[in-house]
Parts: C-alpha cells; sequence; structure tokens
C-alpha cells in the first residue's frame, strides 16, 4: 500500500467534501487524516533522531574544513595528528570557564557534565582510531573545501581512522562502530 502524504491525504478530503464542511470525529475521512499525521509525525522523528546522531561527525569535518582552508598539498601523519588534538580539545576553554565560576564545593554543572563527556568520547575514540576524511589525499582536500555542509555529500569522500600511536586504517562511510 503506498504512503500518502498528509497534505496529499488533506487536499483529497477537501476536494470531495468541500473547503468548509466539517469532518466527524470517527469518520474515515478523519482517521485517514489521523494515520497520515501519525506517519508523518513517525517520519519527523526517525529523520530528528538520526540528524543528531550525525551531527557531531558533520561538525568534526566542518572543523577539519576550515582548519585545511589554505592548504593545497596533502598533510603528513603528524600535522593530520595535531589537528585532531586540536579537535578534542576545542572544548578546554570552555571547560576552565564554567569550573571557574562554580562556586567551590558546588557539584559540576549539566553543561559542564556533557562538555567532559563529549571529550572524553573523543579521546577514547582517538585511541582506538579517530575518524576522519583522508586527509594524505588531494583529491579529498580540493573535495573538502568545496564540501557545503550536508551529510550526503559525504559520500564522495574517502575516510580514514587515525589511532593515537599512529596507525592508520581505511575506513567507510558512514561511520559503523571500527569500520
Amino acid at each position: 500500500m503506498p504512503v500518502k502524504a498528509l497534505h496529499k491525504v488533506q487536499k483529497h478530503i477537501i476536494k470531495k467534501k468541500g473547503k468548509n464542511a466539517s469532518i466527524h470525529e470517527h469518520s474515515r475521512d478523519s482517521k485517514r487524516l489521523q494515520r497520515a499525521s501519525g506517519r508523518e509525525d513517525k517520519i519527523a522523528k526517525v529523520i530528528s533522531a538520526r540528524q543528531k546522531v550525525n551531527r557531531p561527525h558533520l561538525h568534526r569535518v566542518a572543523f577539519l574544513q576550515t582548519a585545511t582552508a589554505d592548504r593545497t598539498e596533502p598533510l603528513q601523519l603528524p600535522e593530520i595528528q595535531d589537528l585532531i588534538g586540536l579537535y578534542i580539545h576545542r572544548l578546554e576553554s570552555k571547560l576552565d570557564d564554567l569550573n571557574a565560576e562554580r562556586r567551590p564545593g558546588r557539584p559540576a554543572s549539566t553543561g559542564e557534565v556533557t562538555l567532559k563527556q563529549q571529550r572524553d568520547r573523543d579521546v577514547q575514540e582517538y585511541d582506538a582510531g579517530f575518524w576522519i576524511p583522508d586527509l594524505q589525499d588531494v583529491k579529498v582536500l580540493e573535495t573538502l573545501k568545496g564540501w557545503g555542509g550536508e551529510w550526503v555529500s559525504l559520500n564522495t569522500m574517502k575516510f580514514v581512522r587515525i589511532a593515537k600511536d599512529g596507525t592508520r586504517l581505511e575506513s567507510s562511510f558512514p561511520p559503523k562502530g571500527q569500520s
């Protein structure tokens, strides 16, 4: 059975009943509208959840895009590791500010706890292999410069995982575990 969007169902009912006609609470048309509205809500929730999961990766690639904007030649591994270190410790100034404004003896604020957890997740990922575009490839650098910030356009880039000890593993898009 094909999925009909809410606006199509509304349009069909208005065409059939007229613009100012009221619909009975338990009528077929009312139930069709409820089902279509439920589908729209379900799809919106799935899209929102997917965007929430993808947001950290988008921020990471955007950071690397600005950091490598003036580069034309591929980066070497130590330079990439320095960029990863800058990315991981980008929140340190905010953490220091939040810690400084907190009164002695008080527990950490929710924002401070969230930032610490984010930093810890990034450090843990870096130990295992940090997922980034392959900055040692000239084509990827050129694609990264023209990247518009959209998730779907990342599939044209090649990705790698770089660990703290210097190991470099090919990876896939989208990131799945330790791919």
